[in-house]
């Protein structure tokens, strides 16, 4: 069992920063985590992924070159730090968890946290 729980989400303006940090619990060690996002009557969509030794990083056209996702496996922690934020990523960002080969797919993950609302205004 892994628990997991977003925090930092927030409103910013566009063109601005955020930080997203998801804390695990439970059994995280070899884990991949990833990040996902849901806005209203929209899928949820891939945003980014890493491996337990951050070495391999995958990220969704869309925020490429703007997002960073890393992992502090010493604070059970991963984050997601967005700039050059547009009202485009104003959604509800989730952390999930899983164990295996590496992927995007959100279908693949066993765990999820909670999610954090990020609001990007014009």
């Amino acid at each position: 069992q892994v628990q997991l729980v977003e925090s930092g989400g927030g409103l910013v303006q566009a063109g601005g920063s955020l930080r997203l940090s998801c804390a695990a619990s439970g059994r995280t060690f070899s884990s991949y985590m990833g990040w996902f996002r849901q806005a209203p009557g929209k899928e949820r969509e891939f945003v980014a992924a890493i491996n337990w030794g951050g070495g391999i990083t995958d990220y969704a056209d869309s925020v490429k070159g703007r997002f960073t996702i890393s992992r502090v496996n010493a604070k059970n922690t991963v984050y997601l730090q967005m700039s050059n934020l547009k009202p485009e990523d104003t959604a509800v960002y989730y952390c999930a968890a899983r164990y295996g080969y590496r992927s995007s797919q959100g279908n693949e993950y066993n765990y999820w946290g909670q999610g954090t609302q990020v609001t990007v205004s014009s």
